[in-house]
């Protein structure tokens, strides 16, 4: 074992130090944070990247990364059953900032109400103090705002809140070691005269930095304003010493986002280049995402003022950055095989601590309604997937409600499967959007599988007996409104604060067995890709498609879920639809990472005839469990356009069986079959499933190398359907074993590998 540790910990040390560096993460796109992710800041600690910003409702949350371009969700600063936390869209967690100072990490947050808190923690991943309230010194007599940030002067070890409350007031407040005001406050609010019209609005969200023996002061606008900025060689209030940078800080051309503001704090590279974290809404199509976390290289011009090119709708060159293997930012599937809720899941607004637990039944998140309702949520920030879960649940009433939703920024649209009753009292599976709303009857029991299928704004709804053979309910759902900005009182939130999705309850609670993010086993839509190199977006008569492919180019799909330890399900090959009219063109498929993650897959593509003739094709795939990011590398020997992709999925060992329901809406095979054990290697446990079409007696053995019979897992009759047994090998040495089912006629053999 510990040579395995070893093993380990040096090629993750290698990995680390960038050697054999990925050419999937030489580049990127925008956005590295996608979905709601306003306000943000940043923070560099060593080689390490923090950023953070404002939640409002949903529980606020601290992101990692080694590269900047790849984040992970840590920790979460505040308790969703802080008192004061506040429960409508607007309210919740304003603002964000993390920093390391003395030894010890702040984070700097505000309330909607214009009052500062603090807390602190040993580590950025927490445990996190109780917030305590930032008194307002006498020099800011309106309040310290909501959305500001910490400056740190390394040279002079102080540090400073940047202070913006309503139009007239920006302070730069110093603070003491015990995180409070310590009395010195900078008056910026020569910035907004009441005596004359101001160009630069509230001049909110303000950061600070330095370089080349300047301090500079960054402020945006509004919500959707221009960022400007200013300097002086001596930190003070003197409006003579500040010279501000004629028009914006942002130039070039305008692709995809609206105008980016509120950029974080410019954090400064060991190889002298600028970065920062921008904040910006979509397209009009998908204003509702909220405001997207961009990445964006600062230069300098010739007189040392900062400049930002718009973000381009192409790809960049990332920081040059080691990556730790981060995956790429997206919603996560989850197991709930944890004592504590990870930090990736939000709740929504203030929401006790006991309406929620993940220890009641093991391996089972369990949901209880709070003031009618209670959901635990991620940001949806991307457009293309598919959500399932595996529920329990037994509505007494047609008030009772469980099941998956998509849920916009005023909580006022709701895209929704679930489980519920009827006005009839009948037990049933619904899916819904504002006035449409179909039913099937729940003929399998209250353990039900549910699935929510996303393809940009058209929406569906499933469920299953087994998370195999899936039933649509109704119809599809064209959902638009869920996504575009509503000008309205009641809606005004719907840009400002993104959609969500999740798990929720209404009424009754519920128990939840897992959350599956992107199902690899559904159609993923290729024109979509979170990240890509060479190809594009391409609109035809069927639809959008992944064109412009050339040779070694690449476009990754983030966050697949091929299958875990409750979503039992592993890839026996890929299918790709595609048009071409140039024989030789391969797609690579690879998880991770190119070059250096694991390449699962070769799939060929022939001519069809036209590049909008698509056709599919399938290929066998390695075995792979778990969630990653799918890339796919175009290779051929043309060096025109090698062909257009339409869609991908991953058929799964079995799904070519025939699966039909008996009257009572169960689900059983026709065929006999063996499943690859899982997890595959393993220590000391493994679990094999099996399905068989008829009653019959069932035989599954395991031997060694030598053929040597090592353990009899079972050996009985079993019922028509899908069976389990478990394999303890803790009294096994490590390597190859195989094992065998035999049931009547059948018999088949697997390879399975034990790494202790």
């Amino acid at each position: 074992m510990k040579k395995s540790y070893a093993i380990f910990i040096y090629f993750l040390s290698v990995w680390i130090n960038g050697y054999g560096q990925s050419p999937s993460f030489n580049t990127y796109i925008n956005p590295v944070i996608p979905g709601d992710h306003p306000d943000p800041t940043l923070t560099k600690i060593g080689n390490c990247f923090y950023t953070s910003g404002s939640s409002f409702n949903p529980t606020p949350k601290i992101y990692y990364s080694t590269d900047l371009v790849h984040w992970e969700v840590i920790a979460q600063p505040v308790s969703a059953s802080w008192s004061q936390y506040g429960d409508n869209p607007g309210s919740g967690i304003w603002g964000g900032h993390m920093v390391l100072y003395n030894d010890i990490y702040w984070h700097y947050f505000g309330k909607g109400s214009g009052s500062m808190y603090f807390v602190t923690a040993d580590r950025p991943e927490g445990p996190w103090s109780d917030p305590t309230v930032v008194k307002v010194p006498a020099g800011v007599p309106e309040g310290l705002g909501v959305d500001n940030s910490i400056f740190i002067d390394e040279d002079t070890n102080k540090w400073y809140l940047l202070s913006k409350h309503l139009p007239r007031n920006n302070h730069i407040v110093e603070l003491g070691v015990d995180g409070q005001p310590n009395g010195n406050v900078l008056d910026l609010t020569w910035l907004n005269p009441d005596d004359k019209r101001n160009p630069y609005g509230w001049a909110e969200g303000p950061v600070m930095w330095k370089y080349n023996g300047y301090y500079y002061y960054s402020f945006a606008q509004h919500l959707v304003g221009e960022q400007y900025v200013m300097r002086s060689e001596i930190l003070t209030d003197d409006e003579s010493e500040w010279t501000i940078k004629e028009g914006a800080i942002f130039t070039g051309s305008r692709v995809n986002f609206s105008t980016p503001n509120h950029i974080s704090p410019v954090v400064i590279l060991d190889d002298g280049t600028s970065w920062t974290i921008a904040h910006s809404y979509h397209s009009s199509s998908w204003y509702a995402q909220g405001r997207q976390g961009l990445l964006c290289q600062v230069t300098y011009d010739e007189n040392d003022w900062p400049v930002i090119q718009y973000p381009s709708a192409n790809s960049v060159p990332a920081p040059v950055l080691p990556s730790s293997g981060i995956p790429w930012t997206v919603p996560k599937s989850d197991l709930f095989n944890t004592s504590e809720l990870k930090p990736e899941w939000s709740l929504l607004g203030y929401t006790p601590d006991d309406t929620y637990s993940l220890n009641e039944r093991a391996g089972w998140l369990s949901l209880e309604p709070y003031k009618g309702c209670n959901t635990v949520i991620q940001n949806d920030g991307e457009h293309c997937y598919s959500l399932i879960t595996r529920m329990d649940f037994d509505p007494e009433s047609n008030s009772d409600e469980a099941g998956l939703w998509i849920i916009n920024g005023p909580e006022t649209h709701h895209a929704k499967v679930f489980s519920t009753q009827n006005q009839e009292g009948k037990n049933v599976f619904a899916f819904s959007f504002e006035d449409t709303r179909y039913d099937s009857e729940n003929k399998i029991g209250s353990i039900v599988w549910l699935k929510l299928d996303r393809k940009e704004h058209m929406i569906s709804g499933y469920y299953s007996a087994e998370g195999i053979a899936w039933m649509q309910i109704g119809q599809t759902i064209n959902a638009p409104s869920i996504d575009i900005h509503h000008d309205t009182p009641e809606t005004r939130y719907n840009n400002f604060t993104g959609n969500q999705q999740g798990l929720y309850v209404e009424g009754k609670s519920a128990f939840f067995d897992l959350y599956v993010y992107k199902d690899a086993y559904s159609p993923i839509n290729a024109d979509s890709p979170a990240n890509q190199y060479g190809t594009s977006r391409k609109y035809t008569s069927d639809g959008y498609v992944l064109g412009d492919i050339h040779v070694n180019d690449w476009a990754m799909y983030a966050g697949v879920e091929f299958g875990n330890a409750d979503y039992d399900k592993i890839p026996d090959s890929i299918m790709i639809s595609a048009g071409s009219t140039t024989p030789g063109g391969c797609v690579e498929i690879w998880v991770d990472s190119l070059d250096t993650g694991e390449k699962i897959a070769e799939c060929l593509i022939d001519d069809t005839g036209s590049m909008r003739k698509f056709q599919t094709f399938s290929s066998d795939v390695k075995t792979v469990t778990g969630q990653h990011d799918v890339y796919l590398k175009f290779t051929g020997t043309e060096t025109d356009e090698l062909f257009q992709v339409q869609s991908l999925y991953f058929k799964a060992e079995g799904d070519t069986l025939t699966m039909v329901p008996d009257r009572t809406g169960s689900i059983f095979p026709q065929q006999f079959s063996l499943r690859q054990n899982f997890p595959n290697p393993f220590n000391p446990s493994t679990r094999i499933c099996f399905n068989i079409p008829e009653k019959s007696f069932v035989t599954i053995k395991v031997f060694d190398l030598l053929g040597r019979e090592v353990e009899e897992l079972t050996g009985k009759e079993y019922d028509k359907g899908k069976h389990t047994v478990t394999l303890n090998a803790s009294h096994l040495s490590s390597g190859i074993y195989f094992y065998t089912m035999r049931a009547k006629e059948f018999l088949q053999t697997k390879k399975m590998f034990i790494l202790k």
